[in-house]
């Protein structure tokens, strides 16, 4: 039964979101907790799931009887494993916030807005468990085509910013399947551990390095890389507040995870070195992205944009974790990713819910309603210390072992740069605490008016503790990820 594990964390969000049109069309009532319970039904298994690949080992998932590397094959190991537990419970966490905001642009049309939810995280799940680089392309086609469309949801600006989404996500898809092609040319195989065992000696072939290329650009986009980064900040500001916290935490975040896998497990660090000049490539792109970004979000005064810059930044520090080409490095990389995911659906929801509650969209609205809010106030206060990286959450011990690899591969400038983006990160969120807390003037304390409901209480500290959680039991998930990428680097 285990190993049929991860077909069932799938099939469970897609058969609800097949079911979807059905089930809601006498009752449209039905679909909120509908998608809820498939979703929460999913985190139980993911969390069966990833207990069975620890206590026997990774799962190969081989459909239709077809053995690879010509049949399709996914891959369940503790990497994709712990990341689905994670994918799965934000999803239900997300779902319970949009649920209970009070923004009402999916209420309107539930059934399609719930059916694309659920395409969207089974189509994450699919990319995580992917074996092989053709059905990463289609699994990651679903959950754009997916975004694209809840980004439109409210209509007006958020029409233009999902156009420029889509149009920058096309171009992504493009680049990415140009090179999968460049690699079946060169290999004539698409599964990953297929691949892991020709293209390392494939490295001096111009067609492998340029199907790397293009794939590592297509991926970039999807990740919101600085440069290739221009559609994220207006889809996230003007996306729905019940939908932008499941982007911004789950998104990018695959994305960036598909490419430690092609890195990683197709390529592999110390295989070749020819290999050294795209992690050197890797490397540089992220000390670009985390200090310029996090120097564009400190001029920030929207605070949507402001943390969707910072969210830009951390891709930044995930690469260059990843650049290192040392295990300390990947795994903090790794860690960081997971830390991150949370931290950015917390932000997004936190940013949702004071501009719905008291009307707070900039730094001057942050002023003048002197927020004494302790929910809002405590959690941004943990989400701060997270993503600055301090103590005791997890964002601090991936940092830290990013710093780690920079310095134990002698990359001094990688290791200043992690430095210099946690100075700036400190810089903008106390901003932003400061003018939570405040009074400017006369400005007079916004109460907490109105029922606050407890789902959003719910997802609020559960986020927060997620992140304390992380921090306080790193060791075991740091072991995990060590177990789960051991060998792969040098």
């Amino acid at each position: 039964m285990t190993e049929h594990l991860p077909a069932l964390v799938f099939l469970v969000p897609l058969a609800t979101a097949i079911c979807m049109p059905v089930a809601g069309h006498g009752r449209k009532s039905i679909c909120k907790p509908l998608a809820l319970l498939a979703v929460a039904a999913m985190t139980v298994l993911s969390v069966a799931s990833l207990w069975a690949i620890v206590s026997h080992g990774e799962v190969r998932y081989s459909f239709s009887g077809w053995e690879p590397p010509i049949g399709i094959e996914w891959l369940a190991d503790p990497l994709a494993a712990i990341m689905l537990v994670g994918v799965s419970a934000l999803g239900v966490l997300c779902l319970l916030y949009g649920a209970a905001i009070d923004d009402r642009t999916h209420d309107k049309h539930p059934i399609p807005y719930y059916t694309i939810v659920l395409l969207l995280i089974a189509g994450l799940t699919g990319a995580v468990y992917a074996g092989d680089l053709f059905n990463i392309f289609v699994f990651l086609e679903v959950v754009s085509l997916s975004a694209y469309a809840l980004v439109a949801v409210p209509g007006g600006r958020a029409l233009v910013s999902a156009f420029r989404y889509l149009l920058m996500g096309t171009l992504g898809t493009a680049f990415y399947l140009l090179g999968v092609g460049y690699f079946y040319a060169a290999t004539g195989a698409l599964n990953i551990a297929d691949l892991a065992q020709q293209v390392p000696a494939l490295l001096g072939s111009k067609a492998v390095m340029g199907g790397l290329i293009f794939m590592f650009i297509g991926l970039a986009i999807k990740m919101a890389l600085m440069p290739l980064h221009g559609w994220l900040p207006d889809a996230y500001s003007d996306g729905p507040a019940a939908a932008v916290p499941l982007l911004a935490g789950l998104v990018t975040k695959v994305a960036l995870l598909l490419w430690v896998r092609i890195l990683f497990w197709v390529i592999g660090a110390g295989e070749a070195q020819q290999a050294s000049g795209i992690f050197t490539l890797v490397s540089s792109l992220g000390i670009l992205a985390s200090v310029g970004a996090a120097c564009i979000a400190l001029r920030q005064q929207d605070l949507k944009r402001m943390f969707a810059y910072g969210g830009i930044s951390h891709v930044g520090l995930v690469l260059i974790g990843l650049g290192q080409a040392n295990q300390t490095g990947l795994t903090g990389a790794v860690y960081y990713l997971l830390n991150d995911a949370v931290m950015q659906c917390a932000l997004f929801m936190l940013a949702g819910f004071i501009a719905q509650r008291y009307g707070v969209r900039s730094l001057d609205d942050a002023g003048r309603a002197s927020i004494r809010n302790p929910l809002v106030i405590g959690t941004f206060v943990v989400v701060a210390l997270g993503m600055v990286g301090l103590p005791p959450t997890g964002g601090f011990f991936g940092k830290l072992r990013i710093l780690l690899g920079t310095i134990e591969a002698g990359n001094y400038l990688a290791a200043g740069a992690v430095v210099v983006t946690t100075l700036v990160t400190l810089g903008y969120f106390a901003q932003v605490l400061e003018r939570l807390v405040r009074r400017e003037g006369d400005a007079v304390p916004e109460p907490d008016s109105g029922h606050t409901p407890w789902a959003l209480h719910a997802s609020m500290v559960a986020l927060a503790a997620a992140m304390l959680g992380l921090g306080i039991w790193n060791d075991p998930i740091v072991k995990a990820l060590i177990d789960a990428t051991g060998g792969l680097a040098i």
